[in-house]
């Protein structure tokens, strides 16, 4: 299990397991590694983990966050890579035992800047993270089956988008954004981003991910669309 290191002025803090899907970082007693200094904002940042890949993204925090000294947005998290949140600084170190293969720059974009306008605000944006050798067998096509979402209003209505990749995301950036994994045992939606969570089927979502069914109904930035398997 990938792992982050909390150390100050080179004294090492803690260590804290990546084992849930959405882990926060800030100075509000919330969240779940509270760093209380000024520095760090209430809600600083978020380290979003699905299957092997960990993506961080800055919650628009007022100083920022660095990654190896770069100030970033949104990043795909590598094996030694370095946060920095003022004086404080956070390793990751990856899971040892899944084979990292790293994405190149616009395959790592966690929502990219290329996305295709697909309704309206809307943004649909499939993203491929890598095929990893510990799927084993279960991430094959054809063991998990084949999925859509078509859009049921805005001006775009009816059309569909294929859940090929293994990573899609859905939303606005900034306002509301989601992203359905393709496991090997179903797709899950888990948010990601913005104050108001997914809806599925009239009933918001928390920050956990949560596995779809075939025809639910999901919400994201007022756009409707319905979840299908095909064939």
């Amino acid at each position: 299990m990938a792992k982050l290191i909390l150390s100050m002025d080179g004294l090492v803090l803690k260590e804290i397991a990546l084992d849930k899907e959405r882990l926060t970082i800030g100075r509000k007693p919330h969240n779940d590694i509270q760093i209380d200094n000024l520095a760090i904002s209430g809600e600083h940042a978020v380290v979003v983990t699905i299957l092997a890949d960990s993506f961080l993204e800055d919650l628009n925090s007022t100083n920022g966050t660095l990654v190896n000294g770069q100030s970033i947005k949104k990043h795909f998290l590598r094996n030694n890579d370095v946060i920095e949140l003022g004086k404080y600084k956070l390793k990751y170190m990856a899971d040892q035992g899944a084979a990292q293969v790293a994405p190149d720059a616009d395959q790592a974009a966690f929502v990219r800047s290329s996305t295709s306008k697909v309704a309206g605000e809307l943004e649909l944006a499939p993203t491929e993270v890598g095929t990893r050798s510990n799927f084993g067998t279960a991430s094959r096509p054809g063991t998990v089956p084949a999925a859509a979402i078509q859009l049921l209003n805005g001006p775009n209505a009816g059309k569909e988008l294929a859940l090929q990749k293994t990573l899609t995301t859905l939303g606005k950036p900034g306002t509301q954004v989601a992203v359905i994994a393709r496991r090997p045992h179903g797709y899950f939606i888990t948010h990601v981003e913005g104050a108001s969570f997914p809806v599925v089927n009239g009933k918001a979502l928390d920050a956990q991910a949560h596995p779809l069914a075939d025809h639910d109904v999901i919400e994201i930035a007022g756009i409707k669309m319905e979840f299908f398997h095909k064939g």
